[in-house]
């Protein structure tokens, strides 16, 4: 065996950290956990990190080396750098020889190049084990398994490798990912303050630095670059060199500091991928979206599906792209490789006419793709007996298919005109089903702006309908009133009288809203009848059943009654099981105000259990609401509660901030019934907070009726008055003159409780009454006048 002469400082390779190394405690305990000598199991302690070039590898590694030296683990560290992904990459040899040195060995005495060397370096590792050492290697930069498995130390020695390929077969293999944001601002802080102490700019603008961190992709040595300039400018502000790294075009312009170059980096890697991988990763950087599945990528790519996911794979592998880890089948970039990716197909489409079309063509069979597959998947929302495409197998599937597409598609509406038109109905029913209504606001505004730019007026009446329930859902009535309007104008113009049908029922919907409970029931009559004439049944079960909500606004129950069950046998007859639970549901309201609660405990049971069969979350929320309103009715008041908890934490998961606000109002009424007014407070106060974020100042004012109401519970009378006048107020303000009368007979009874001027209360009780009167609510105001001798008009 080779003797070898002992080199002290061969063993200690290992660089000084740098000072502004921060987080990573994860990764280390893993490296930490497969280089730890009492480690459960045989294998070898070998650790492979992988990874985006720049975000950190090697530095991790030397820390990982550090900690463990600091543990006793090691008696020395041999480091080299295998330069992959140079133009010429360092060759096993030329690696052997180097530990070789390292440990000792003299130049005479190196065999010549091949397994001569590779025998010799682990005859002295394992001499080296024999006497008690334990050595760990550190292979930096690899590119190839042939590259590192001839230095496989033997033995209980230790490895680190870092690549920026996934070197599988080799150890325990770890992906390292950007920094933190938080860990980002501390190294970028750090870096700062290692040029000059006295460099404040993070703490002084943290914001800023946040945003800076963010743009260089929480990467180190796109964190280093850029602390780098900021030393060389020290007046700069974050501010600035935040905007400057914002600017997507220019962003690697702005990662290079004239020694290091995140490009540069960059270059290396895709100078190692084949033509056909080079070219896949250059078109998925036309994906509008945040990731793509593999047959999207395929048709990006115009090869067969199998192929496609190949080259994928071998991109992944490189880390150029990487899985999506929440989905099967999907790949996303980051975005500062998506800006590389983009700016060397922009280089590709400069080279001529012929690769300019090709791109084109790649970008427009993407678009295509997105378009033909939301159309099929958008016909599982349309009414009963509509035609139903078989891309899908049913509403599940296509469910599932536009939730893992939506930020694609929605990205999508925003390439081309006609993407515009197109994805703008198709995402509709979608996009309202799952409660997205911000986007849902915006895909109908970019289909009626397409309407426009590609002059369709055929399109165009029904882009301003959905716009209008869009802006609807959104509690935006008045815009909403204007969009339903145009719409039902635009359609009597061109003589489409089913389509003028839809609109006037969508009409009438605004004008309840807006309290104008009169003419809303004239546009839901008209709908009726129009969908008559056409023999629309399904329109003329909608048209019913919003008749049905606008005679039980005008407090004429009996016909709000018959509208409602009209409504629904005609969605049982067209097997419309969501409009049919809608009606059931309705039916449960009116059934409630001409107080046949069991009635009405049935209906909206049985509403319940249909949108659960549908899956209609959002819907089934509103029923359990009206069922626990119900069951309060007949002092089922636990039921009730469970009812309303139920309607509010299915709220919650849908982030629908309006429902909530309900469910909490609803909630109170019910716990105060049941004496708990303290509890009635904070529920009643958090419903007129969130009334309030959503802008309903009807809802605020219903809530402050019943907060009142609260206040007077607990006995505190003045805050219960304040709050009585503030509802009133606004009820009146909204011309909503049957709650106002409901408000001025709970304000006469708190000012009687506190023992208030009768002269006060018979002012309140006079002003219930004539709100009452106003609606026709006779039997209401004959109780309020009962209470007062002197009653007197409600002044306006």
């Amino acid at each position: 065996m080779q003797q070898y002469a002992p080199v002290p400082t061969a063993l200690d390779a290992l660089p000084a950290l740098p000072q502004e190394f921060t987080g990573r405690a994860d990764d280390l305990a893993f490296i930490l956990g497969v280089l730890d000598p009492e480690r459960p199991g045989d294998g070898p302690a070998v650790a492979v990190l992988s990874g985006w070039g720049g975000v950190g590898k090697t530095t991790l590694a030397y820390a990982a080396g550090h900690a463990a030296q600091q543990r006793g683990w090691f008696t020395g560290v041999l480091l080299v750098d295998l330069r992959g992904y140079d133009p010429h990459p360092a060759q096993a040899e030329d690696a052997l020889e180097a530990l070789l040195r390292s440990l000792g060995v003299r130049p005479e005495h190196l065999p010549p190049p091949g397994a001569g060397r590779e025998v010799l370096y682990r005859s002295q590792l394992n001499a080296r084990e024999a006497a008690g050492e334990r050595l760990l290697v550190v292979a930096d930069n690899a590119s190839a398994l042939a590259q590192v498995q001839p230095l496989l130390p033997p033995g209980h020695h230790g490895m680190i490798v870092t690549s920026r390929d996934a070197l599988a077969g080799l150890g325990r293999m770890r992906t390292v990912n950007r920094l933190q944001p938080e860990d980002a601002v501390a190294l970028l802080k750090a870096a700062l303050k290692k040029n000059d102490p006295d460099d404040v700019r993070v703490e002084e603008n943290p914001g800023a630095a946040e945003r800076v961190v963010l743009a260089c992709g929480c990467l180190p040595l796109a964190l280093q670059i850029t602390s780098a300039l900021l030393a060389q400018d020290p007046g700069q502000p974050l501010s600035e060199r935040a905007e400057a790294l914002s600017q997507v075009e220019g962003v690697l312009d702005g990662l290079s500091d004239g020694h290091r170059s995140l490009r540069t980096m960059f270059d290396q890697s895709l100078e190692r991928l084949s033509p056909q991988e080079q070219d896949l990763f250059r078109l998925l950087s036309l994906n509008p979206g945040p990731d793509i599945a593999t047959p999207a990528a395929a048709v990006l790519a115009g090869q067969p599906q199998p192929a496609t996911e190949r080259l994928l794979g071998r991109l992944a592998a490189g880390h150029l792209i990487e899985r999506t880890p929440a989905a099967r089948g999907r790949w996303q970039m980051h975005d500062l490789l998506r800006a590389y990716a983009h700016e060397q197909a922009e280089a590709v489409k400069a080279r001529g006419r012929d690769p300019r079309r090709r791109y084109d063509q790649a970008h427009t069979r993407l678009v295509n793709h997105y378009i033909q597959h939301a159309e099929a998947a958008d016909t599982h929302f349309h009414p009963p007996g509509s035609v139903v495409s078989s891309r899908f197998g049913d509403r599940e599937q296509a469910l599932r298919w536009f939730d893992a597409e939506r930020e694609n598609l929605i990205a999508t509406t925003h390439t081309t005109p006609q993407a515009g038109l197109d994805l703008g109905f198709a995402l509709g029913r979608y996009l309202a089903w799952r409660r997205r209504l911000q986007d849902l606001l915006v895909v109908r505004s970019l289909a009626l702006d397409a309407c426009r730019t590609l002059n369709d007026t055929r399109n165009e009446a029904s882009a301003w309908n959905n716009l209008g329930n869009a802006l609807r859902e959104l509690r935006r009535f008045d815009e909403a009133l204007h969009a339903h309007e145009t719409a039902r104008t635009l359609f009597q113009q061109t003589g489409d009288s089913h389509s003028e049908a839809g609109a006037w029922n969508n009409l009438g919907g605004a004008l309840q809203e807006l309290r104008r409970f009169d003419d809303a029931l004239h546009a839901h009559e008209t709908a009726r009848t129009l969908h008559q004439q056409t023999g629309d049944t399904h329109g003329e079960a909608s048209a019913w059943n919003n008749l049905g909500g606008a005679l039980q606004r005008l407090r004429r129950f009996d016909d709000a009654l018959h509208a409602h069950e009209t409504a629904r046998t005609l969605h049982q007859q067209t097997g419309d099981i969501h409009g049919e639970a809608g009606a059931w549901n309705n039916l449960g309201g009116a059934l409630q105000e001409l107080r046949r609660f069991h009635d009405a405990v049935n209906a909206h049971e049985t509403a319940r259990t249909l949108y659960q069969q549908i899956g209609d979350t959002h819907d089934e929320a509103d029923a359990w609401d009206s069922l626990g309103f119900t069951l309060k009715e007949l002092q089922r008041y636990d039921e009730a509660v469970r009812a309303h908890e139920t309607a509010l934490a299915l709220r919650q998961r849908a982030e629908d901030t309006h429902g909530q606000a309900t469910a909490w109002n609803n909630l109170g009424l019910t716990l105060q019934e049941m004496g708990r007014f303290d509890d009635a407070q904070d529920a009643h106060e958090t419903a007129r907070t969130l009334y309030q974020q959503t802008g309903d100042t009807h809802g605020q004012a219903m809530t402050w009726n019943n907060l009142g109401t609260a206040y007077r519970g607990l006995g505190r009378f003045e805050e219960a008055g304040a709050a009585g006048r503030r509802a009133v107020a606004m009820l009146v303000e909204a011309e909503d003159w049957f709650r106002a009368g409901e408000g001025w007979g709970e304000l006469a009874v708190t000012l009687t409780a506190a023992g208030a001027d009768p002269g006060q209360v018979r002012d309140a009780w006079s002003k219930s009454a004539a709100a009452y009167a106003r609606v026709g609510a006779d039997e209401e105001a004959a109780a309020s006048r009962a209470h007062t001798d002197n009653p007197e008009i409600l002044e306006e």
